[in-house]
């Protein structure tokens, strides 16, 4: 009974862990669709996280079939606790990708984004890409050293940052619905990075008990 609980267990893993995965994959081409306003590949993000949604509700229904079903304890109810709110907020980074793609269609045939952001926004994809894997790769191992690296990457905290203080400095020269465009947008790469590192720390409580 026990063991097919545990290779149910790795189940659940390994489908939040692809799902941590994809929502870094939406955010590549979302971030894409965003530089380059292409209004076709918004389009098409938008569409494929339309239908991953289903799915992730389907792994929700998973772990709270394995909660009611088999009534785990210590380790192993912190393993399916853990994955109930990893799914939460999974769900969250696939949202957070899908309103940069809507960003790029309502926008479009403009460009979301002054030029000059360009470049702070493309490396903002980038480790939202790497961070979608890191989690991917802590949920599957359950490494507390792995989930641990997580919570140290201040990049993207510091890539937002930047942006405040472009969008403060007096030459500032985009307006006030530009400024607000690109608040919004660099909230919802921060948001995702956010998320990830919440997983990152679930990972540690689940391995070692204690709050990472």
């Amino acid at each position: 009974m026990r063991e097919g609980f545990h290779e149910d267990l790795r189940g659940l893993a390994a489908s939040i862990a692809e799902m941590c995965e994809r929502a870094g994959l939406a955010m590549q081409r979302a971030t894409q669709a965003l530089l380059q306003a292409d209004l076709e590949l918004a389009e098409q993000v938008i569409t494929e996280l339309q239908e991953i949604a289903p799915k992730v509700a389907g792994i929700e229904d998973d772990a709270l079939r394995l909660l009611a079903l088999q009534a785990p304890v210590a380790g192993d109810l912190r393993a399916v606790v853990s994955s109930l709110k990893n799914v939460a907020d999974v769900q969250r980074m696939h949202a957070l990708a899908l309103h940069i793609a809507s960003m790029a269609r309502r926008r479009h045939p403009s460009h979301a984004l002054p030029e000059d952001v360009n470049g702070n926004f493309a490396e903002m994809g980038r480790i939202a890409v790497d961070l979608g894997k890191d989690a991917r790769d802590v949920v599957l191992s359950c490494d507390p050293s792995k989930a641990a690296q997580l919570d140290d990457d201040d990049s993207m905290d510091d890539l937002h940052r930047h942006l405040f203080t472009m969008l403060m400095d007096q030459d500032w020269k985009h307006g006030v619905a530009a400024a607000v465009d690109v608040t919004l947008l660099g909230r919802y790469y921060e948001r995702f990075a956010d998320h990830a590192v919440e997983i990152g720390r679930r990972v540690i409580f689940q391995a070692t008990g204690q709050q990472g």
